[in-house]
């Protein structure tokens, strides 16, 4: 069991982030184990053959199927919202010694890739970030405005049920081996580890490959919980865009789109992403929905939220349920 005791400041200081980086190091795990992460099945198969001339024994040795991964993999998220090149490059800079220490916390880590990373720490940090950059390349590339999409509308609901409810209501529904009481958050884990945060917050990142699991980090590192982001099981789909006939006869066939995806709250750049049309395609239309009452806008960190309203709500779903109306 992990157990945090966090401060009034702490609370305060909560915050969200998620990490390109971090969702490779985990798809490593995920690509090796289909059996394991049969949500992603349609994934694995269309990348699995993209990975057949790529030499992946050295990172699949530091981010081994079970147990703690080689920490420098993975650094400190120094944003909210990294992009991987930036992450990329931070892997890069990694310090020698740093390199060598973790080694020491990864099970089982054959002694012949031991050797050859102690023998030249520096050059075998450029030579695993070259491979990483490789890998992004043909698994999470093609796919990541996909993910993020997901993530950034995880991050969006997550942060307004903490501004409406508080810790409570934040934490009630992140996992289920995650509970709140009193100031005490607690994290079911085989790792036992208890502290008082002093200030520094907590970190909360959404994660695609991580399902079906939470990962944790502790002092000394910044204290995060890497969880499954919501709404996981819609990643692969392949259907069409949500849309209704009614709706699209009323107000157009993209705008009904944009309406039935405003369920949960989400930005202009996510719909964007989601629809793969322009940011300020996506604006002009949700002035003209915003302007007729179908769904309201609201302001957070900078970022401006849509929703659909209780009228939008009734348009949408009264189309899908005609005989309930």
């Amino acid at each position: 069991m992990i157990e945090w005791r966090l401060t009034p400041e702490d609370v305060a200081r909560i915050r969200f982030a998620y990490s390109p980086l971090s969702e490779l190091v985990l798809s490593l795990i995920v690509v090796r184990a289909p059996a394991r992460h049969a949500l992603h099945l349609r994934w694995i198969r269309s990348v699995r053959p993209l990975l057949a001339d790529l030499d992946l024994s050295e990172l699949f040795a530091l981010v081994p199927m079970r147990g703690i991964v080689a920490d420098f993999l993975s650094p400190p998220l120094s944003s909210v919202l990294p992009d991987f090149d930036a992450e990329l490059d931070r892997l890069r800079q990694t310090r020698p010694e740093q390199v060598v220490a973790d080694l020491e916390d990864v099970p089982e880590l054959p002694p012949a890739v031991e050797r050859r990373i102690r023998d030249d720490p520096v050059g075998a940090v450029h030579r695993i970030a070259g491979t990483v950059e490789q890998y992004w390349s043909c698994s999470l590339a093609p796919v990541w405005p996909r993910i993020q999409a997901l993530l950034e509308a995880d991050v969006l609901w997550r942060a307004s049920r903490l501004a409406a409810g508080g810790a409570q209501a934040l934490f009630e529904g992140l996992h289920d081996t995650i509970t709140w009481h009193g100031d005490w958050l607690r994290a079911a884990d085989p790792f036992s580890y208890q502290g008082t945060l002093s200030g520094e917050g907590l970190i909360l990142v959404p994660s695609a490959m991580a399902w079906p699991r939470v990962r944790k980090m502790v002092a000394p590192y910044q204290p995060t919980i890497i969880y499954p982001v919501r709404g996981v099981g819609t990643l692969w789909e392949t259907g069409r865009p949500p849309s209704a006939e009614a709706p699209g006869a009323l107000v157009g066939r993209t705008r009904a789109q944009l309406l039935a995806a405003l369920e949960a709250p989400q930005t202009t750049s996510g719909l964007a992403r989601q629809f793969q049309v322009t940011p300020g395609a996506v604006s002009q239309h949700l002035a003209v929905l915003y302007g007729n009452g179908l769904v309201s806008r609201s302001r957070l960190d900078g970022s401006v939220l849509y929703r659909r309203t209780s009228r939008g709500d009734d348009l949408v779903i009264g189309a899908a349920h005609p005989s309930s109306r």
